[in-house]
């Protein structure tokens, strides 16, 4: 953030950066809470996945949805509709666990997850487009370093209910885990009554009043190689993501034979922890090294690390996959920042072809359980080593492209793109 939008913006700053750890908690709280959900709704496998699926599912279809709205009406607009919209499905869960009606837990997660994906399209181009383009990486990732935070206590949240209230008749255990989300979503609603009132810089406001030229901006988007590759490298950056840290527990039991499952599950809150603490120091690193520079050395380390967890197995892999989530916490947002970066009026347009990379999740997740079923876990590492690859490409590509002699960084990235 620039001092002079910090001094003329304090409430809407605060109140945009807020959102990072909202969604952060509201994520890993809904995985955490999957299992109770289970009991509760008595789902089958099928169902299981879907509820597992719906998050990546929903950013792949509503992602341009997100930022048609966000062109027309603004980046603040869609902020409060993203609000409102996570409220009603945070509500919508109330229904659903008393009904103990699969369907209407599905519409609750849908409509959760729409208002995810607005928050996120208006949210985080606001932020980038907040100062000046050389430091909007780690504007990004200063604001990113809160959703970890927002994680963490989602996971302790989701924890202590889990271990409190497992063991409780489906009917109380229904309130149990339906309440965190009746509080959840008034906080919401309270967000979203807090940014319609803020004033916010001109940026958020801008908007164009009719849809024409939407087409033209995908068709140009679509024609730039180095735009596509940075749709590409965040699809292999959260397939890496959401395979390493849903494998962490597996992995883990597999690794240190005998170990509880409570224990190893507390595998991945180190990992969080590391995770976060990478994308606060990643962020303080972007004072001297260039965003580009940083995201290959990260990707770099992350691949080797998971590499060493899929051919070294025990307690060193074990080591390998929780370190490695200090190496991809600067990925996802220095790879939308770089990949937007020069764009100026398709910047909406293009951040939502990069969050439909987050439909990555399933695909990572489906490869490595299929590794997983005809060879083993360990070598199942190897689908996030060659994705954390393909960002090291990624970051050297944009790099030598923004490094065309005699022409600015924007104007490389269009000639290269």
């Amino acid at each position: 953030m620039t001092g002079d939008n910090l001094r003329k913006y304090p409430l809407a700053i605060v109140l945009t950066v807020s959102l990072f750890a909202l969604w952060g908690l509201t994520h890993r709280l809904y995985d955490t809470l999957i299992p109770p959900f289970a009991k509760v709704f008595a789902l089958g496998s099928v169902e299981l996945v879907l509820a597992q699926s719906v998050y990546s599912i929903v950013y792949f279809v509503f992602a341009i949805p997100a930022a048609l709205y966000a062109r027309k009406f603004g980046y603040k607009a869609g902020l409060v509709f993203g609000l409102g919209s996570f409220c009603v499905g945070a509500f919508l869960f109330y229904p659903a666990a008393q009904q103990h009606v699969f369907v209407l837990f599905l519409l609750a997660a849908t409509v959760m997850s729409c208002g995810w994906i607005f928050l996120e399209v208006s949210a985080n181009p606001l932020v980038a487009q907040l100062g000046s383009e050389r430091n909007a990486a780690q504007r990004l990732n200063f604001a990113q370093a809160f959703y970890p935070v927002g994680v963490l206590v989602g996971v302790y949240a989701g924890r202590w209910l889990i271990l409190s209230d497992l063991k409780l008749p489906v009917g109380q255990l229904a309130q149990a885990v339906v309440t965190p989300y009746i509080v959840i979503g008034a906080g919401a609603l309270v967000l979203a009554f807090l940014v319609d009132k803020a004033k916010f810089p001109p940026i958020a406001t801008e908007h164009i009043e009719r849809g024409t030229g939407v087409r033209q901006e995908y068709r140009t988007l679509l024609s730039r190689p180095l735009f596509l590759f940075g749709v590409v490298a965040q699809f292999c950056y959260v397939a890496a993501q959401v395979g390493t840290w849903t494998m962490t527990a597996p992995y883990v039991e597999n690794a240190l034979p005998g170990i509880a499952a409570n224990a190893a599950a507390n595998y991945l809150f180190w990992s969080l922890i590391i995770y976060g603490a990478g994308r606060f120091i990643g962020t303080a690193l972007m004072s001297w090294i260039d965003p580009d520079r940083l995201m290959a050395v990260f990707a770099a380390g992350a691949a080797v690390l998971a590499v060493t967890a899929a051919l070294a197995g025990g307690r060193l892999g074990v080591v390998a996959m929780v370190a490695s989530s200090f190496f991809m916490s600067i990925l996802f947002p220095t790879i939308l920042a770089v990949a937007i970066r020069g764009l100026g009026p398709l910047t909406k347009s293009g951040t939502a072809l990069i969050y439909m990379g987050g439909a990555g999740g399933v695909a990572g997740l489906a490869v490595m359980h299929g590794i997983w079923t005809v060879s083993s876990i360990t070598l199942a590492m190897l689908v996030p080593a060659l994705c954390y690859a393909v960002v090291v490409v990624y970051a050297l590509a944009d790099r030598k492209a923004a490094a065309l002699p005699g022409v600015s960084s924007s104007a490389a990235r269009l000639i290269c793109g």
